[in-house]
């Protein structure tokens, strides 16, 4: 029995693939290596996933999710036992850039990914959503029970879309799913495209960041082992499925779900952890809010602690220095 990790390559899918190894899982990782971000740090990644304890459990396939002909030839007759699909087009700016990748990647690959799993009849579709979904919703902590009909970004409505073709899968097929809404994840083998990463490596050359709105700015960030923690225990606890058709619906083998730090921190509080771990003082560029950017995130993650007994476990003050000194030892400076 396999477990497929698509993203493997990926922050969050090479943490994950790392831990199911360890405690003695089979997993198939899908990955393209494309060039959104330099695909050396994907290559250093999946290198780590190879030499980890259980790395000979290890199996790579180096396929675009989206291409179905690709995707049935990687998996090929294996018999999946579920599946964590962690690959899409990240970045809420980007998609202001290029917007045909997030359609390619987001739609296309996640309608994918059902049909893989339908056919293949897993166990549990575990998928990553984002709490860009909130758009510019106002009400804090956002809550899983919050409307989410208001993206601000194309990123944003691929994911809000991601999590209806999953909801129509599970009612028609009963396929069990578990859609994740991820709180700005940071800690080491981070994406070089994310704040932590420009601040840290701009403040130990020297150079300006960027920072948006003045300042004005909140994140709930989560630490990388707490977000593995939460797949983890998403993966092993299926929704159930009552089997029951009922009016104006079905009871639907479909779970969504906040992960965050269940803290909201301004962004000048984060970088002052960075300046203290780095040693030295930021110089600031302040720029206006962008385009389908939000001023502040929060997750209530009241669902996931109740059902799944999640709860994080590192705060900044910890996180903050730990990325900062591997991104030290990474890049030996």
């Amino acid at each position: 029995m396999t477990i497929v990790i698509t993203g493997a390559a990926g922050f969050i899918g090479s943490a994950l693939a790392e831990t199911l190894l360890a405690r003695g899982d089979n997993v198939l990782g899908i990955d393209n290596l494309n060039d959104y971000y330099d695909p050396q740090i994907k290559r250093d990644r999946l290198a780590r996933v190879q030499g980890s304890a259980g790395g000979n459990r290890f199996a790579f396939a180096n396929c675009d999710f989206s291409d179905m002909a690709a995707l049935k030839t990687a998996v090929g007759d294996r018999k999946i036992e579920a599946i964590v699909h962690l690959g899409a087009q990240a970045g809420v700016r980007y998609s202001l850039e290029n917007p045909a990748a997030y359609i390619q990647s987001n739609l296309v690959g996640h309608a994918n990914m059902l049909e893989i799993a339908r056919h293949s009849e897993v166990g549990h579709l575990v998928y990553a959503s984002s709490s860009s979904v909130y758009g510019g919703n106002d009400k804090l902590p956002f809550s899983v029970d919050d409307r989410v009909d208001h993206p601000l970004s194309l990123y944003a409505a691929t994911k809000k879309a991601d999590e209806l073709m999953s909801e129509t899968y599970a009612h028609l097929y009963r396929l069990p799913q578990t859609g994740l809404r991820f709180f700005t994840v940071y800690g080491p083998w981070g994406r070089p495209d994310m704040a932590m990463w420009i601040f840290t490596r701009k403040i130990l050359a020297g150079d300006p960041i960027p920072v948006f709105n003045k300042g004005e700015m909140w994140r709930d960030f989560t630490f990388i082992d707490d977000i593995v923690a939460g797949v983890v225990a998403a993966l092993d606890k299926p929704p159930a499925d009552d089997g029951l058709v009922k009016a104006g619906g079905s009871s639907k083998p479909h779970a969504i779900y906040n992960i965050g730090n269940n803290r909201s921190e301004k962004l000048t509080r984060v970088i002052g952890l960075i300046e203290q771990a780095c040693g030295r003082k930021a110089e600031i560029d302040y720029q206006p809010m962008q385009n389908g950017d939000v001023q502040r995130t929060y997750a209530d993650i009241d669902a996931i602690r109740n059902d799944l007994g999640y709860e994080p476990t590192t705060g900044i003050d910890v996180g903050i220095p730990r990325f900062v000194d591997w991104y030290r030892d990474y890049h030996g400076s």
